[in-house]
């Protein structure tokens, strides 16, 4: 199998039905969460085969941001890298959460509203305990490591299908 390798500035594109796809792009490695990729997904939807200039891609609108192996989801096909360009846009607003209530214990119902939230900004090594989410935290990404399938789903559908907590 081939070697495949990835750097920051990377524009991949994902076949989100058999004539369109849509793109993002690799934008930081987070050290916080495994030193995992970072990518931005673009809303724009292009049809197969008339990518624009990479240019008009990434100053398009951000659907959300997520940590995933980039090379995985390239090994699998299940998206190509396009290209790349040095502007990855601004990173300092985009903030994650997480919450130990994730998982059930045997014979319990899952937890469907957490209170126990922490946050996270990209390139932060430190997380911040806030309990409920308010105010910019309600805008925080879940700060998982996703598989290229959950990526993939999101991108297809605007959400991810395995279960996480929800909040009030």
């Amino acid at each position: 199998m081939k070697r495949v390798s990835t750097k920051i500035g990377d524009v991949f594109s994902v076949k989100v039905d058999t004539d369109n796809v849509k793109c993002f792009q690799l934008i930081a490695f987070d050290l916080y969460q495994l030193n995992s990729d970072v990518i931005r997904v673009f809303d724009e939807v292009y049809p197969i085969g008339s990518i624009p200039d990479l240019s008009v891609i990434v100053k398009s609108e951000v659907a959300f941001y997520a940590h995933c192996v980039t090379k995985f989801g390239t090994k699998m096909g299940l998206w190509e890298k396009v290209g790349n360009t040095t502007d990855i846009g601004e990173t300092s607003h985009i903030i994650f959460r997480g919450t130990s209530d994730y998982g059930t214990k045997r014979g319990e119902e899952p937890i469907k509203i957490s209170r126990n939230w922490y946050v996270w900004r990209l390139g932060d090594l430190q997380t911040v305990r806030v309990g409920d989410l308010e105010g910019v935290n309600r805008k925080a990404e879940i700060g998982l490591v996703m598989t290229p399938y959950d990526i993939v789903d999101r991108i297809k559908t605007g959400n991810y299908h395995g279960f996480y907590p929800g909040f009030l």
